[in-house]
């Protein structure tokens, strides 16, 4: 029997996205702000509940296409209000378009989001060597600098505890515990130079 991570528990969902998704780097600009919605959409909820809504906030997004999301209107988020497929909460929902516009703007100052959030982490992820879950950190440097400049840079729902756990999921740090099976896999998705 393989080990996990405890946090994952034995949902199906959860499990696969612990084993195939979790702590992988991720440089691709759609998936990066795919994830940084669903992580702001997280913010008092559980992740699982996150989780099960992804495909509804894929097609809901137009899956995640960053420039179709900028140009959302007012009758866009009366529409995404009215799906119950998503968390419908308007801060969260307004956050999520004006995120986009902004990831457009930060894209004009660097070659692209990606590069711009990974400079956070000198471009490699942060290997962690965590053996329990009360190790890991709810926040770190790291995620506070992050969270402070894309507040400054005009973005919601991206305090440094949500910016953390945006790290981890899209693999700016490895946090699978060292007796998880996932830890050495991951560290091998980005060799160290």
């Amino acid at each position: 029997m393989k080990k996990r991570c405890g946090w994952c528990g034995d949902d199906p969902l959860y499990v696969q996205y612990h084993d195939e998704e979790w702590g992988v780097p991720v440089f691709d600009d759609r998936k990066l702000f795919e994830m940084l919605v669903l992580e702001g959409a997280q913010a008092g909820l559980s992740w699982i509940t996150v989780l099960r809504k992804r495909e509804n906030y894929r097609r809901a997004f137009d899956d995640f296409a960053i420039e179709k999301v900028a140009r959302y209107n007012s009758q866009d988020i009366e529409r995404l209000l009215g799906d119950a497929g998503i968390v419908r909460n308007r801060l969260k929902v307004e956050s999520a378009i004006k995120n986009a516009r902004n990831i457009l703007a930060v894209r004009d100052q660097h070659e692209s989001f990606s590069d711009f959030l990974w400079s956070f982490v000198d471009k490699s992820p942060i290997q962690n060597a965590w053996r329990s879950l009360t190790e890991i950190p709810a926040s770190t440097r790291e995620s506070d600098l992050m969270s402070k400049e894309l507040k400054r840079l005009g973005f919601g729902f991206v305090g440094s505890t949500i910016c953390y756990a945006f790290m981890q999921s899209v693999g700016m740090v490895n946090d699978h515990l060292t007796d998880c099976f996932r830890y050495q896999e991951v560290q091998r998705c980005f060799p160290a130079d």
